[in-house]
């Protein structure tokens, strides 16, 4: 029976970006190499079978061959600067034989690079991950790295990518990291919060960045890490899956360690960071219970830790970091994050009115009645006292919307849309 692999692509529906009317003829001669390949896999092996037979046959491509794949990959990633995409996605039965673009949130397949057959996108994914990499892709069907495009000799642009399965078939999203740092001017955060996110002021505590895939946390904590770098003498170690920007040693030493290249995990980088006499640890994601136990233990021995969840608020983040620890920990952990707990900024990135996007934000700082409420398990209260904190520096989602309303930054619908608690906007809104 022939599986989904064999099957044609039907054509992408809904609007496309449409500039260019003729394929480059790097994307021509690349597309002519994927074809021959495909041509050569049997019909009769599918599923995993089918993408480690893909692999044999990149690991014994002729390097000029490979080197060709390479250049037509980076034509498309090249085109996401020529359109402002801030990611790019194809392969995997969604994709439907097209590469998408995500241009200021919305996500549009690309008709003028051509349309491509389940093997030919398997292929190209394949060609620009070494073996190790397809190992563990065979095995975890799923990858996290890094991909470095050369502009020219002395300047590059790096892309967080992700490949996986998709009906057994290879899917891969990549996205633009910043080559400069968002300022930290720009994040406009309250005097107070500033004093908390700087090692001049606030020596130890657990800062988090919240909000939901692709709402800017990795950009804004690497402005929090390079405003440090421009004032203080220190060690920071950064470990991420990924790393994203990699940051020019200032004021401090910075260390970049790579989960999966650099060190084994989350917990390990954490743990061995201990030994490096750091200042600051940043931990790219809190995403198991061991690395919240471990990040609340390096918190504890009176580190500066920064770290991120995916969480919509505040209040949500700190019964997730709860919740995800197991029961006969949860008194303890509790207890622990009631202590080292000093800062959360829960953000989304809103559609503007200008056609691009506005960060909002919910500030929660570690007050002492906020610290009280997460010792008494009252976290139910938080919202309100982080209402009532305008003066010392916090803010609701609620509260940021409606600035940025007033400001005629984005619309009502918008902010309506965005909340986290729409009964609340509709009071705030009602006020003004």
């Amino acid at each position: 029976m022939t599986q989904p692999t064999q099957a044609a692509p039907p054509k992408p529906a809904g609007p496309s970006v449409t500039v260019q009317t003729e394929l480059p003829p790097i994307v021509l001669e690349g597309h002519k190499i994927l074809k021959d390949t495909a041509a050569t896999l049997p019909k009769s092996v599918t599923g995993l079978e089918r993408q480690m037979m893909i692999g044999d046959i990149i690991t014994r491509m002729d390097e000029s061959v490979k080197q060709k794949l390479h250049a037509m990959m980076n034509t498309f990633l090249t085109r996401m600067f020529q359109v402002n995409a801030s990611d790019i996605d194809m392969g995997g039965y969604g994709g439907q034989g097209s590469v998408w673009y995500r241009i200021f949130g919305s996500k549009k397949p690309d008709k003028s690079l051509g349309n491509y057959s389940p093997d030919e996108m398997n292929i190209l994914i394949q060609s620009i991950i070494g073996e190790r990499q397809r190992g563990f892709l065979y095995e975890n069907r799923n990858l996290d790295f890094s991909h470095m495009l050369w502009v020219n000799e002395n300047e590059f642009r790096r892309f967080r990518a992700d490949a996986y399965f998709d009906l057994e078939m290879l899917a891969l999203n990549m996205r633009a990291i910043n080559n400069t740092v968002r300022p930290y001017k720009m994040l406009d955060f309250h005097p107070n919060v500033t004093k908390v996110l700087s090692l001049a002021t606030t020596k130890e505590g657990l800062c988090l960045v919240t909000g939901i895939t692709g709402s800017g946390k990795s950009s804004t904590l690497d402005a929090i890490i390079d405003a440090n770098n421009q004032t203080v003498d220190a060690h920071i170690v950064i470990i991420a899956s990924p790393i994203e920007y990699v940051h020019k040693s200032n004021k401090c030493i910075i260390r970049h360690r790579e989960v999966g290249k650099d060190v084994l995990s989350f917990k390990d980088g954490a743990v061995q960071a201990l030994r490096q006499d750091p200042d600051i640890i940043m931990i790219g994601e809190l995403r198991d219970p061991e690395t919240i136990l471990t990040a609340l233990e390096i918190t504890d021995s009176g580190h500066k830790v920064f770290s991120t969840l995916h969480t919509a608020s505040a209040v949500e983040s700190i019964d997730r970091i709860i919740g995800e620890t197991p029961p006969v920990e949860q008194e303890r952990v509790r207890n622990r994050l009631a202590d080292t707990l000093r800062a959360v900024c829960s953000q989304k990135l809103i559609p503007s009115l200008d056609g691009k996007r506005a960060l909002a934000k919910e500030i929660m700082l570690g007050t002492p009645s906020v610290r009280a409420a997460i010792k008494n398990n009252n976290t139910g209260e938080i919202y309100q006292m982080i209402s009532e904190g305008l003066e010392s520096g916090m803010t609701t989602m609620e509260q940021d919307l409606k600035r940025l309303y007033l400001q005629k930054k984005i619309s009502l619908e918008a902010a309506m849309q965005y909340c986290n608690n729409k009964r609340r906007m509709e009071q705030l809104l009602q006020m003004h």
